[in-house]
């Protein structure tokens, strides 16, 4: 009997949903082969494969972020030019003045929300194949139809969780055997056990724990179901007193803060001098943002943790490399190939080209100097603080301090003579 699997049915979602499971069929198929088997693996080879397509989108960014540090001057004299004016003419003109300084620069306003854009489908249509895995991973649909087809089983099944599950997590969206393959699929460790030794003596029996013992091994990750959220693991946990696994949940909202934390700290920021608001917004977003993953994690599935927290590290691997490489990179030659761009699209429209201005070249030279001049102060620190130690008075005796502090006063006594 071919069972066609519940799948997504979001509007849009669904057909990113689509494409996404035959990525993760494909990546389960080939880590089974080779004997590795895992949900929670295939969510992290998944995750590196889509890291990486995203690679070209990540170097835009970074690119953005280092052209907003140039504009910066520009943009922020025009927000201090209508600071305060809020009719219709002023704030026209405040947008007009500000994209013709984006297009100066051949930038796009939008540039940093693509990656964003991007990737919120992505992560919803993942949620959507981790929440219908048997739908989309054909291996575990067809075990878990193995078991909705055996003899007696699904009578036995509806009435278990009927009446026997005594719990509201558990619930059929209709009488069809998808449904009870996605039930059977949603049962955690404690559902499981209770439904194993309901079953003894039933017909079903072998098969059930073949299928228990299959389904342990592909879905779980650490110990913990992928399917199941860590506000669910923990709550079952703490009635069983298993610390392991209130740490093993607790775990990954903590990691999926720390890791979105250091992603924010590793961004290139965008200088807002004399704009306080820009400056609190941003700060508040930083620190919101990692908050707001600890929170997601902590309630939902811990599949999208693990993709949650995978592609944190690998784009924070990307970007110390973006970002070492982005250094080496003449400002002048970017904002170049900007224009050349920018000019191309202006062309088709059958608008004259931008040229790169003489204010444009200042703002360069005045970020460069900027950076000299930070790497100067820091090295006048670094040699006031060594200073300040060689003149300590009160140095230990035999010390390197107290023996350059001899040298000192012997020259000082000898200037003195002279």
């Amino acid at each position: 009997m071919n069972i066609v699997l519940t799948k997504s049915t979001m509007f849009l979602i669904s057909w990113v949903a689509e494409v996404l499971g035959l990525l993760m069929n494909g990546i389960f198929y080939v880590i089974n082969a080779i004997g590795i088997p895992n949900v929670g693996i295939a969510i992290i080879l998944y995750t590196i494969i889509v890291n990486l397509l995203m690679t070209p989108l990540q170097i835009r960014q970074q690119k953005f972020s280092k052209m907003n540090a140039i504009m910066a001057p520009e943009l922020n004299k025009i927000r201090k030019k209508y600071e305060g004016k809020k009719d219709q003419v002023s704030m026209q003109k405040m947008n007009e003045e500000t994209n013709a300084v984006y297009q100066k620069y051949g930038v796009s306003p939008t540039g940093s929300c693509v990656q964003l854009l991007i990737q919120m489908p992505v992560l919803f249509g993942l949620y959507q194949v981790i929440y219908h895995i048997p739908g989309y991973i054909t291996v575990i649909g067809n075990k878990l139809g193995e078991l909705a087809n055996a003899a007696g089983f699904e009578a036995f099944f509806k009435d278990f969780v009927a009446n026997v599950a005594g719990n509201n997590t558990l619930r059929f969206v209709d009488e069809t055997k998808e449904a009870v393959i996605d039930v059977i699929y949603k049962l955690n460790p404690a559902q499981w056990t209770s439904l194993i030794e309901a079953s003894e003596g039933q017909p079903f029996t072998t098969i059930l724990n073949d299928v228990h013992t299959q389904l342990s091994e592909w879905t779980y990750f650490l110990g913990l179901n992928i399917s199941d959220s860590p506000s669910s693991i923990i709550r079952t946990a703490w009635a069983s007193k298993s610390w392991l696994f209130i740490i093993a949940a607790v775990a990954f909202p903590v990691l999926a803060w720390f890791t979105q934390w250091l992603n924010y700290k590793l961004m290139p920021q965008p200088e807002t001098q004399g704009n306080d608001s820009v400056n609190n917004t941003m700060k508040s977003m930083n620190t919101m943002m990692p908050l707001m993953s600890a929170v997601f994690c902590f309630t939902l599935p811990v599949g999208i943790g693990i993709y949650w927290i995978a592609g944190a590290v690998i784009r924070t691997v990307q970007m110390l490399i973006i970002n070492k490489q982005m250094d080496k990179m003449d400002i002048n030659d970017l904002i170049q190939k900007n224009l050349e761009k920018m000019n191309k699209k202006r062309e088709k429209q059958g608008l004259p080209p931008q040229k790169i201005t003489n204010q444009a070249k200042v703002n360069v030279r005045n970020l460069d100097v900027d950076q000299e001049s930070k790497k100067q102060q820091d090295n006048a620190k670094r040699v006031q603080d060594s200073t300040e130690y060689y003149k300590n008075v009160n140095a230990k005796p035999g010390s390197i301090a107290s023996k350059a502090n001899m040298v000192r006063q012997f020259e000082e006594r000898n200037s003195k003579k002279k």
